[in-house]
């Protein structure tokens, strides 16, 4: 189903295209994380990293088969986690409490993005987990809209006060007026796009040895290989409405790679970063 509830248009095609090829790319350097964090560099230690990587995404899509409902709930949950913290992450002080950018960060794609945009997320949601259960998610949304709302008019002040978030409170307004304005999987795919992977690939290959970066890359292009040939074999196999098997493909596939992708880089990374700083 397309973003307005019609069949798909090419400015859909164009941004699920977009995330696919762009956005989902970007969580083959979490191979460098691993390593990073001390996961061992020996062929076997590879492979059992590999392995595990997969088969947490196979256990999760399967959970999303026999659980659609809390799986697109809990997705909401743990990508509003993700997307916050990376999109603080660079300013963001050990010590500190940053709850109140988390929370306004957080929100935009999973609150922000559906909750200016429902009757074009309602198709989407059904395709995703069926009309009953979208309907309800949608409204949990709509209930959460305005104390969100609530919550960037006050980080706003706060940016103001504090002057080390004005920028990022700054992006996030320009953020939130593409979300109001632009069909959401446009919006999405720009902020996915353009934003957090962008953001994501640059600070890891910032931070890695130049030696590293030629496996990384071979990393990156092995998994996002791999991910676009489960997609086209999934796409063959399933003889369903191709739009709604693109739209399930896209998300479901998302959630399946984010859950270790944020056990790694939200976790793992982020704790090792805390253990190093003065």
């Amino acid at each position: 189903m397309a973003s307005d509830g019609r069949e798909m248009v090419a400015i859909d095609y164009l941004a699920i295209g977009a995330v696919l090829l762009f956005g989902v790319p970007h969580g083959g350097l979490d191979g460098a994380v691993a390593r990073r964090v001390g996961w061992p560099t020996t062929t076997i230690a590879r492979i059992i990293f590999h392995f595990a990587y997969v088969m947490i995404a196979a256990v999760v899509s399967l959970i999303w088969w026999v659980f659609p409902v809390p799986s697109l709930a809990i997705f909401l949950i743990i990508s509003a986690i993700h997307f916050g913290v990376s999109d603080i992450r660079h300013i963001m002080q050990v010590g500190k409490n940053h709850w109140l950018p988390l929370l306004a960060h957080g929100g935009l794609v999973s609150i922000a993005i559906p909750g200016f945009q429902s009757d074009a997320v309602a198709p989407i949601f059904a395709v995703l987990v069926g009309e009953e259960g979208g309907t309800f998610l949608l409204q949990v949304i709509d209930f959460l809209l305005k104390p969100y709302i609530l919550i960037v008019c006050a980080y706003l002040a706060y940016s103001i006060l504090e002057k080390g978030w004005i920028h990022s409170a700054f992006n996030l307004i320009i953020l939130l007026l593409l979300a109001y304005l632009l069909a959401p999987l446009l919006s999405f795919a720009l902020y996915f796009c353009l934003w957090h992977s962008r953001a994501h690939t640059i600070r890891i290959w910032q931070s890695i040895s130049v030696a590293e970066r030629r496996r990384c890359l071979q990393e990156t292009f092995a998994y996002s290989i791999a991910a676009w040939v489960t997609a086209a074999g999934f796409f063959w196999y399933f003889q369903a409405n191709p739009d709604n098997i693109l739209i399930q493909l896209t998300f479901i596939g998302l959630a399946a790679l984010t859950v270790p992708h944020m056990v790694l880089v939200d976790f793992a990374d982020s704790k090792l970063h805390r253990l190093m700083a003065p």
